[in-house]
Parts: structure tokens; sequence; C-alpha cells
């Protein structure tokens, strides 16, 4: 006769294979509806700040680093059934291809705990979400990189920031979609730590390291028509700052061309305790454009109120037409205007290849510690060209180049910058 431990072991073994049979016809979608990309990524980076050292006599006069991507991403789909079940992972390594103490430091390689001058031969970072959907809802807990407007993950260098926390994204209505997020940790992009959400400090403008329990956001997206959509979100960073963001995209087709509009205002305001101070900011900007053939002319405005600069969480971009590949234009008080040109050569027999440059000019900015004005300026151009056949289809170049100068060198220093960016990104699933 067996013993007792033995015959539970066998039915725990039976009910097992009950489960991973009703799971394999559950699980149907889960892995057909699978995908896997992977993107090898190659960047070099340089920058070179014009003043030689930072007036405070600290600082490096250049940041220059070349270091090589990987990122790969894994959606699974959804097990069959009213509830369906799945998991999102992404894996990222970077590697150091060439960098040195004097120049280290550039955002694409984490420091070595040893030498902060020095950079890590190599790094990693995993993260994995669990979702669930019901009907049109989905439902995430773990990593992710979101991308709206009041939280877009940055992407500007080697490898992506991710966020850490809990997302409700649902479109039972036609036409509307509603998002609701509570996130409380992300990973930097050149670092492999989780780190508390915090206020992003750019020029000092709030002290760095003022950090939250939590971030809290819920937004609407409405879809009138093909070509008229707006947008609303507010999200709290504990005891920080609240934000309101309300946003209209148009666009319009023309007997000769076709216009497009992005309007976007941002209300920013310090809640709780204050832990970054007082905030009183309000955001207003717009981008309108005129499209003909490969061509495409824009030209932007923005303009900020009260008291304090556009507070954003560390990590992410401000969703501001502005923005740009080295600043953001959102000190106090600051208004600025941007011309914009891109150019599509598909309609000269050089598909694949495209071209931008624009330039923003800023001024009446409040400078802390000082009665003058400040301005700043700056310069961007790209050169994109994507492989469209061959044994090296997909495979993507780009030339970034900007200039950007101030004349309030204390908080914003001048530089140079260049970057080239390889990427190659395809299904491996």
């Amino acid at each position: 006769m067996f013993p007792p431990f033995s015959l539970a072991a066998g039915r725990s073994v039976a009910g097992l294979l009950v489960l991973s049979s009703v799971f394999s016809v559950h699980a149907a979608g889960f892995i057909e509806d699978s995908s896997a990309r992977l993107e090898a990524r190659n960047v070099y980076f340089n920058r070179d700040f014009r003043d030689g050292h930072s007036s405070s006599g600290q600082g490096a006069s250049k940041r220059e680093e070349w270091a090589q991507g990987f990122i790969l991403n894994v959606q699974s789909g959804y097990t069959q059934g009213p509830v369906g079940l799945g998991v999102d992972a992404v894996g990222m390594l970077g590697l150091k291809l060439d960098s040195s103490p004097a120049d280290s430091n550039s955002g694409l390689l984490p420091s070595s705990g040893q030498d902060p001058r020095r950079a890590v031969d190599q790094y990693a970072k995993l993260g994995a979400a669990a979702k669930l959907r019901i009907s049109r809802t989905v439902i995430k807990y773990g990593s992710m990189m979101p991308d709206m407007p009041l939280l877009k993950y940055n992407d500007g260098r080697l490898l992506p920031t991710m966020f850490q926390g809990a997302m409700v994204t649902s479109e039972e209505v036609q036409d509307l979609k509603f998002r609701l997020a509570r996130l409380d940790k992300y990973v930097a992009r050149d670092s492999t730590d989780r780190q508390d959400i915090r206020v992003h400090c750019k020029n000092k403008r709030y002290a760095c390291g003022t950090t939250a329990d939590h971030f809290d956001l819920a937004g609407l997206d409405y879809r009138f028509n093909e070509r008229l959509s707006a947008q609303y979100q507010v999200a709290k960073l504990e005891n920080v700052y609240r934000q309101h963001f309300l946003g209209l995209v148009a666009s319009q087709p023309l007997s000769v061309g076709s216009v497009s509009a992005d309007l976007r205002v941002i209300k920013s305001d310090d809640i709780g305790s204050a832990r970054a101070g007082d905030i009183d900011h309000r955001a207003f900007s717009g981008m309108l454009g005129y499209s003909l053939g490969g061509h495409k002319f824009s030209a932007g405005w923005q303009r900020m109120y009260g008291e304090s600069a556009m507070p954003y969480l560390d990590g992410s971009n401000p969703y501001l037409v502005n923005y740009a590949q080295v600043n953001d234009f959102a000190a106090a008080q600051e208004r600025s205007w941007q011309l914009r040109y891109d150019y599509d050569f598909k309609g000269v027999g050089l598909p694949g290849l495209s071209f931008f440059s624009r330039y923003i000019n800023g001024d009446h900015i409040k400078v802390p510690g000082s009665l003058a004005e400040g301005k700043e300026w700056e310069r961007d151009s790209e050169l994109r060209y994507q492989v469209q056949g061959g044994t090296f289809k997909d495979v993507s170049v780009r030339l970034r180049n900007s200039t950007y100068r101030s004349n309030y060198e204390k908080w914003a220093r001048d530089m140079d910058e260049t970057r080239v960016i390889v990427s190659y990104d395809f299904s491996v699933l």
C-alpha cells in the first residue's frame, strides 16, 4: 500500500496535468499572437562645451562616448476566454566601445562605482509586466515605457528609461480611450538601479533628489473624426506638483497641399508638503504646419507664465512643441518661437532619405539670482536614411547636429553636439 504522502503527490501531479491541458486549450492566443523584436543600436555622442569648463570651475569641456545597445521587446498575446492573461518583457544590454574618464558621463553609459568619471564596460536591465484583458480594457502591472503627454519615457541616448507601476487602458467606448496609472519607481536611461520617482532638476530649476512616493495620472483621448482629436490629462507627483494638460491635434487637406495644427496647454501647481518648493507655472504652445509634396514648413510658438519653470518627471520628456535635442525652452516666464523645415527625398527618386532642420529662439527668461533677461537659442539638423532593400534592408543611419547658446552660462552651458545613430530593428518571432 502506498504511503499517504505519495497519494497526495499523485493527486497534485494529476491536478497539474489537468491545469496544463486546460491552459493549452486557452493559451492559443497567448502564443500565436506573441511577438518579439530586437533593435541593435549603435550610438556615437559628442558634446563640446564652448566655454571650456563651467563658470564654477567644475565640469568637463567635452562629453564623448561610443556604445552599442541591444533592446529585445517581447509581447505575448492573451489567453482565450472572457479574461485574457499575458506577459510583456523587455531586456536591454549596453556595451562600451569607446570612453575615457575625461570625456565620460554623456548619458550613454553608467559610471563605475569605484570611479564616477569612468564608464562601465557593460550594463543590462530587464523589465517585465503582467497584463490582463477584459473586453477592450487592459490592466498592466510591472515595467513599462509610457508614451503620454504628461509622462513620455526618454529614449534620447543608448537605452530608454523604464517606469514601474500599474496602468489601466480602456477603449470600451468607440473613439474614446481612457487611461489610469500609478507609478512609483523608474530606471534611468544610463542606469540599472530602480529609483524613487522624482522631479527633473534640469539647470537646477528644482532641487535634485526631490522624490515622491508615487505619480498618479488619469486621462481621456477622444477622436472626433480622422482629422481632429483631443486629449485631457491630470497628473500628480505626490507632495510635489499637480499638472493638467489639454491638447488638440487637427489636419486639413487643401486643394494644394495640407495644413496641420498641434495646440497644447499645461498648468502646474505645488501640492501637499511642496517638497520642491512653490510651483506656479502655465505653458501654452502650438505648432502650425503646411505640407506640399515632400516639403513641410512648420512654425511653433511657446509661452511660459508664472514664477517657476515647468516641472516634469526625471527620465521623461516634457510635452512641449519647442522641446528639442538639447533644450526644452521651459524656463520661468520664457517665450520662444520655432521655424522648422522637413523634406522627404522620395519625390526625387531617393526613398528612405529624409532631412529636417529647425531653429528655436527663446527670451524673456527669469534667471535665478539675476535681474537680467535670459536669452537662448538652438539650431538642430538631422539627415536620416533607411535602407529600402537587399541584405541591409531596414538598417537606418541618422546624423544629428545641434548648436545651443545662452547668455546665462551659470545655469546653461553653450555647446555644439553631434550624434551618429545606426540601428537595425527586426522581428525575431
